[in-house]
């Protein structure tokens, strides 16, 4: 489905129409005349349209009827009926610290469930749940002794900067660091900056996110560095802005 609402100067709804996702007609933006892109439009007139009319939403048209096929089965992949349980989301933490692959702890739910058509999610919100979960597993103290020492480096030197991100919980999420001569060789070496997190790993299994250049030697030289709880957008961003503050 698709749909449209518009709203008054006092931001109630005054029109609202909902129609098939499939309705319309396909434009093709490929460049490619002889492999063009496959497309669901089918030019469907099934739509609902409604018009607020004293202080009450009245539907003006209905028009129910697709030119294609329908699947009723199909709409527990629809975003608004899709829900991954706390029983499931306790199974996918425990999965995930135990290392369980995503397709692996997903493939044991749909096999306990008989099949994918008896879960009410899909891979993906799974992907989601845990992406948004994560935080730094560190051991028994060690999210502490990691704040101690922060705060003892601070204060011998005030040009140590660090910045911790925690989640709702309060649990430690990412961590960025960089001490008074990461900070100065930034000002001399800062022209080149390499930045990856593929190759470097941890005992607890986080990425190591180290911010490189190359100084007069031809040799690297560390300008910053962080721990971070996944690869994600939202974790990039933080600590780009973080590196960048």
């Amino acid at each position: 489905m698709s749909g449209q609402i518009i709203r008054g100067e006092d931001q109630t709804v005054r029109y609202v129409t909902l129609a098939c996702a499939r309705g319309g007609k396909a434009c093709n933006k490929t460049f490619n005349v002889g492999n063009p892109r496959p497309t669901g439009k089918t030019k469907c007139k099934a739509k609902i349209n409604a018009l607020r009319y004293d202080g009450k939403l009245r539907l003006t048209t209905i028009h129910n009827i697709h030119n294609h096929g329908l699947s009723p089965k199909k709409s527990r992949f629809f975003r608004c009926n899709r829900e991954v349980s706390d029983a499931v989301k306790r199974v996918q933490d425990t999965n995930d610290i135990a290392d369980v692959r995503m397709n692996k702890s997903f493939g044991s739910l749909v096999v306990g469930a008989g099949g994918f058509e008896n879960l009410p999610f899909l891979e993906n919100d799974c992907r989601n749940y845990i992406d948004k979960a994560r935080h730094l597993r560190l051991g028994t103290g060690c999210a502490g002794a990691l704040r101690e020492y922060f705060v003892r480096m601070q204060y011998k030197n005030p040009g140590f900067f660090t910045l911790m991100d925690l989640d709702d919980d309060m649990r430690l999420k990412n961590v960025f660091w960089a001490d008074p001569r990461s900070r100065a060789a930034y000002q001399y070496f800062g022209d080149v900056i390499t930045f990856d997190t593929t190759y470097l790993t941890n005992r607890y299994g986080m990425p190591f996110a180290p911010f490189v250049g190359v100084n007069h030697l031809g040799k690297s030289i560390l300008l910053g560095a962080g721990l971070i709880s996944s690869e994600d957008m939202e974790t990039f961003v933080w600590l780009f802005q973080t590196w960048l503050q």
